[in-house]
């Protein structure tokens, strides 16, 4: 255990430094240069010294009155401690009939040492005296009376008044009225003890009052009694009285002690006065003790007067008691401060003073040395007058105890004023006054007492420094009973001056803060320490912190040294997750090992892809809440969005096996053994499974997972993990985890689901699908397949689960691969049974360059899933169901393909034919038809053109497409759904198959992906079906005959097929003759006649409606005609094609009239 070599050394090095000139002695610290060592010896006499310094002093002490409140006889601790606090709680008292408040000030221990030095300064001296004692019959009365009158015989010599307060004598004695004596029955009944108090203080004043008085109207010529200190009475012997010197001497010590009286008399201004008249009288003399002590008077009234809120620090201001400062007084906040110099009170008037002490320079009446007169210090001049009071009492060994308490005082002063460098000036001259060889408890005391003040000036290491210096004194080699209570109580003390907590929380916010060093040897104090206590615990809790918060600034051995001890302690006192208590009531947090080992990512596993749990969406979706009638608030919105951060966008199911895994890895230059490794959570019934785990030296990041199954539903919290490392537990919380990585740490846990085992009668793929999707996929099948070729998949499964299958939906879906290829069709035959059938992807495939068409194409793979939906149990009351995945791998061999797709007209015009360039990219010979029609035959490589006549197809009477029901997302989507539908019913009338003898396997040959939108158009009928009669025949096919001069008859009727109303139209008729050399001949003037206008107009057509219109053509001449209708719209059918608006041209063969 490290002792404070230099705080025990502290006599004899201060001796040594005053007579060395040590720091301060010449101007560092306030007054070490007013007087050497040897002035000082030779000023200080032979006599008594102060022996027992008050460190709580301030100067505000010096308005209050000394009671001392003892115990008389045998009286127990408690009930004394009762009494004093009542007592003392009346520490200030406002004088009857006068604007004045008398201030008091309390101790049960007082030495009678220091009460000899009451002239010096009248607030050391005890003048009144309250005794409490415990007195149960008559017959003890006399000796318990005896005995208050010998306490008082102790201060009689500066008595003023005295109280004895008797409890438990009842009868005639206690019946007797009397001043000096207050009986009570018990402890429980005595009402009136404060207000015996305030009579006691009250009496008190008077007597002060008329020592006042009566010091400043002495008339004793010009014989004014010289005021000694006790060490000063021998050294005046002989001294001629009749001197001038002698008499400034008197007078300037009383007119300074006339200023403690009225300062205690609550007089401030008047002392004020008297002060500066002492300070000038005193320095004309040099009598540097008492002008030190008329200098610190000053302060202390200037003090109070600037800061009546006081220096103490711990009362705060004082307030009166039964009474209100005056008006003035209290706008001004100074409590005790007079506005005029002479109290108004009649009894004190100034006639009754005036004309007193004329002839010795003591006029009580100061009004006409107002002028004169400094009156109040500024708080810049207080701490000068300190520095120099403080220089004149180093002069005297004797004053040390008066030199340290106004250094102290001047550091209250200067705490206040915020002047932290020039108060820690004057505890560095504090430092250095040798009072006398102290005890080790007064050393304690002294050392703490420095501490609170340099805490009070905002030196908080130094502070620390010193209440560490007074822990080790408590347990210095001189005690024979160390106190390690007190040594340890001390050290939790310095804690907060090495910027040093018991929180570990309080690390891990930020970059380390205080000197790592220090702190590693205040806790290593601290452990050893709780264990000499007999703590155990204590010494555990200490060494985990000190690992868990240290353990950067540690070198590898001292990491083995302190992890081997912190074994050995566990091994007898494990260590604890919970909060210790100390009896002070200061409480020990757990320090959880988040460090050993450390963990740097915690991420929460779904379920495998077969387990998961799905919710059945409903209508109005997932993310709608019914509980609020609001459509947004934004604070709800806040809140939730504050929920969704942490919660996880998968669930668990109860009863399923749950996993968290955890990155860590080891710091320590040794293998780490973890135990009891489980997880923390919150929210539901979880039966956590723990594991084990053991990590080499300084290994890299190193993946745990932690595993656990939820009992009940809800949603559950993983707040944490628990470990057990070198003996402690540990509940490592992923809050306090430092720069952890968590995507969420809240799932919900959802009713149980049955489990279903799937069982193909394909062989199984060692190929894993890996969907765009990400979908993990629970087994995969593959197969060979020619493109174009149907296989059937048989499926077999079985409820391994505990919960039954109520529920079970199949499902396929296609996966498009990177070579082009996908699947056509994947119908279900069955609950359990599904046909695949590949084919080419919808694009043309075009031969490269320097390849030939024929060329065989390689094998392709295409991919596909089948999905079972299924549920039961609790689960599907709730809406979850769960989906198990198969996955289909097929190799894909070329077949037929198609590379180019063209249409020609056909001689009708609802009729078309279908050019298909088809190719044979097997190896194998085989042949291809449509309709079950002739049969091409290919050999292998070979390509050639077969073509198809196909009636056009009424687009508008197919089935409506899923976009086109209103699940479309977009236009593009819901075209591009229109023309699979369409490509898929133009194939199913095509029914191109195709037939590899030598290998007896059949199937189909696509053209649904090559179809363009141009021959799409052309198979489509058009919406608007023109129909053109001559003569009242169709002439669509072939040319209309008719002779030369015969009117003839032109009708042109409109069908629309449309779901939209068209027209009106205009039909403008043109004729002319091809002269089948790309030249036509329009100016017919001479050859065609028309029998009205040439221009025939149709009203409007609804949906479904036909419309026809007339006219009559005259040939004059006999040749082949041809005759172009125009149509002219007004705008209501631009949605539809142009090519709608073009009529077939009529061909006409004009004949020769008959004869």
């Amino acid at each position: 255990m490290p002792r404070a070599a230099t705080a025990r050394r502290g006599g004899r090095r201060c001796e040594e430094g005053r007579r060395a000139g040590a720091p301060g002695a010449e101007g560092g610290g306030p007054g070490r240069g007013r007087g050497s060592r040897r002035g000082r010896e030779e000023l200080s006499g032979r006599g008594f010294k102060m022996s027992v310094p008050d460190y709580m002093q301030c100067a505000e002490d010096h308005q209050t009155l000394l009671v001392a409140v003892q115990p008389v006889g045998i009286v127990s601790e408690e009930n004394f401690f009762r009494v004093y606090k009542r007592v003392s709680s009346v520490s200030q008292v406002s004088v009857r009939d006068s604007q004045r408040a008398l201030c008091i000030r309390y101790r049960h221990h007082y030495p009678p040492e220091n009460n000899e030095w009451g002239d010096f300064q009248t607030h050391r001296k005890v003048v009144g005296l309250i005794t409490v004692t415990d007195c149960f019959s008559a017959k003890d009365w006399p000796q318990t009376f005896e005995k208050f009158h010998m306490q008082k015989e102790i201060y009689g010599s500066t008595l003023y008044d005295s109280r004895l307060f008797v409890f438990g004598l009842r009868g005639e004695i206690a019946e007797q009225p009397r001043t000096d004596v207050a009986f009570y029955p018990s402890y429980e009944d005595s009402e009136t003890v404060e207000k015996r108090v305030e009579d006691f203080i009250e009496s008190l004043f008077i007597v002060l009052e008329s020592k006042r008085l009566d010091r400043a109207t002495d008339k004793s010529g010009d014989k004014i009694p010289l005021l000694c200190v006790p060490f000063e009475k021998k050294d005046f012997v002989g001294l001629d009285t009749d001197s001038r010197h002698y008499k400034k001497r008197c007078q300037g010590r009383m007119r300074k002690h006339v200023g403690d009286l009225c300062l205690q008399a609550g007089a401030l201004q008047d002392s004020l006065v008297h002060y500066h008249m002492s300070v000038e009288l005193l320095r004309s003399v040099n009598d540097f003790l008492w002008l030190g002590a008329a200098l610190e008077g000053l302060c202390s009234a200037s003090v109070i007067y600037h800061y009546p809120g006081g220096t103490g620090g711990k009362t705060g201001a004082r307030t009166f008691q039964g009474s209100s400062l005056p008006a003035e007084a209290s706008n001004r906040h100074r409590p005790g401060a007079q506005e005029v110099l002479i109290d108004p009170d009649p009894f004190f008037s100034p006639s009754r003073l005036a004309g007193a002490l004329t002839t010795n320079g003591i006029n009580p009446d100061t009004s006409a040395e107002i002028g004169r007169a400094k009156n109040c210090l500024s708080p810049e001049d207080i701490i000068e007058k300190y520095k120099e009071a403080i220089s004149y009492y180093s002069k005297y060994k004797n004053a040390g105890v008066i030199e340290l308490e106004a250094c102290v005082k001047a550091v209250r002063v200067l705490a206040i004023q915020k002047r932290s460098m020039e108060a820690s000036e004057f505890l560095q001259n504090a430092l250095y006054i040798n009072l006398r060889q102290l005890s080790e408890e007064e050393k304690i005391q002294r050392y703490s007492i420095l501490s609170e003040l340099y805490e009070l000036i905002g030196f908080h290491r130094k502070s620390a420094f010193f209440k560490r210096v007074a822990a080790m004194q408590c347990v210095a080699p001189s005690i024979s009973e160390p106190g390690w209570r007190a040594c340890y109580k001390l050290l939790l003390e310095t804690l907060p001056g090495y910027s040093l907590s018991l929180d570990p929380k309080d690390f891990s916010k930020g970059a380390h803060r205080g000197w790592a060093a220090v702190q590693v040897r205040l806790l290593h104090e601290l452990v050893y320490a709780s264990r000499r206590m007999g703590n155990p615990a204590l010494s555990v809790r200490h060494l985990s912190f000190l690992l868990q918060t240290m353990l950067d600034f540690l070198s590898d051995q001292e990491k083995k040294d302190v992890t081997q001890s912190l074994e050995n302690y566990t091994s007898k006192c494990p260590g604890t997750a919970e909060p210790i208590t100390l009896p002070d009531g200061l409480v020990l947090p757990p320090v959880p090992f988040t460090r050993l080992p450390i963990v740097r990512r915690v991420r929460l596993l779904n379920l495998p892809a077969s387990l998961r749990p799905r919710k059945i969406k409903s209508l109005l979706g997932q993310n709608v809440s019914t509980k609020s009638p609001f459509i947004y608030s934004p604070i709800i919105a806040h809140s939730r969005g504050e929920e969704r951060s942490k919660k996880i966008d998968f669930q668990w199911v109860q009863g399923d096996v749950c996993e968290v895994q955890l990155m860590v890895y080891n710091p320590m230059p040794f293998e780490l053994r973890v135990e009891n490794m489980g997880l923390l959570t919150s929210g539901v019934e979880f039966e956590s499974l723990p594991a084990a785990l053991s990590l080499p030296a300084e290994s890299g990041l190193y993946p745990v997972t932690l595993v656990g199954v939820p009992r009940t539903t809800g949603t559950i919290a993983v707040n944490g993990y628990h470990t057990t490392v070198f003996g402690v537990f540990s509940d490592c919380l992923l809050d306090d985890l430092p720069g952890i990585k968590a995507g969420g740490s809240t799932v919900e846990v959802i009713p149980a689901l049955p489990r279903l085992q799937i069982g193909p009668s394909l062989p199984r793929s060692a190929h894993s699908l890996q969907p765009s999707s990400g979908a993990e996929i629970s087994t995969n099948v593959s197969v060979q397949l020619y493109n174009g070729e149907t296989q059937q998949l048989v499926i077999k499964l079985e409820n391994i689960g505990m919960e039954p299958l109520e529920k079970l939906e199949v499902t396929s879906k296609i996966l498009t691969t990177k070579d082009g290829i996908s699947v056509s069709g994947f119908p279900l035959c069955s609950p359990f049974r599904q046909v695949a059938r590949p084919r080419v992807e919808s694009r043309p495939v075009n031969p490269t360059e320097g390849s030939k068409p024929g060329d065989p194409g390689h094998t392709k793979t295409l991919e596909a899933i089948l999905n079972f939906k299924y549920s039961g149990g609790p689960g599907h009351s709730e809406g979850y169901y769960r989906n198990l995945s198969l996955g289909l791998h097929v190799d894909v061999e070329p077949s037929v393909f198609f590379t180019r797709v063209s249409t020609l007209p056909a001689t009708s015009s609802r009729q078309c034919h279908l050019l298909l360039d088809v190719c044979n990219s097997a190896e194998h010979e085989l042949t291809v038809s449509a309709r079950s029609e002739d049969e091409l035959i290919l050999r292998a490589g070979e390509c050639q053109r077969m073509a198809i006549q196909v009636d056009k197809f009424n687009f508008e009477s197919f089935p409506a497409s899923p976009g086109e029901k209103g699940q479309c997302a977009n236009l593009k989507q819901l075209e591009e759904e229109r023309q699979e539908a369409r490509g898929l019913e133009i194939n199913s009338k095509l029914d191109i198959r195709w037939r590899i003898p030598s290998l007896k396997r059949t199937g189909e040959a696509s053209v649904e992906g090559l179809l363009s939108q141009l021959v799409l158009e052309h198979l489509q009928l058009a919406p608007l079906q023109w129909d053109v009669l001559v003569d009242g025949q169709p002439c669509d096919c072939e040319a209309a005959a008719c002779h030369v001069g015969d009117p003839i008859s032109l009708e042109v009727r409109l069908t629309n097929r449309s779901p939209r109303s068209v027209g009106p139209f205009a039909l403008t008729v043109v004729p002319f003759q091809d002269h089948q050399n790309g030249v036509h001949n329009y100016d017919l003037h001479d050859a065609i006649s028309f029998v009205g206008s040439s221009t025939f107009c149709l009203d409007t057509v609804q949906p479904s409606g036909q419309s026809a219109c007339l006219g009559t053509l005259l040939f004059l001449c006999a040749g082949d005609f041809f005759l172009h209708i125009r149509c002219h719209a007004d705008g209501s059918g631009k949605e539809l094609p142009q090519s709608c608006f073009c009529l077939p041209s009529v061909h006409v063969r004009a004949l020769q009239a008959r004869a």
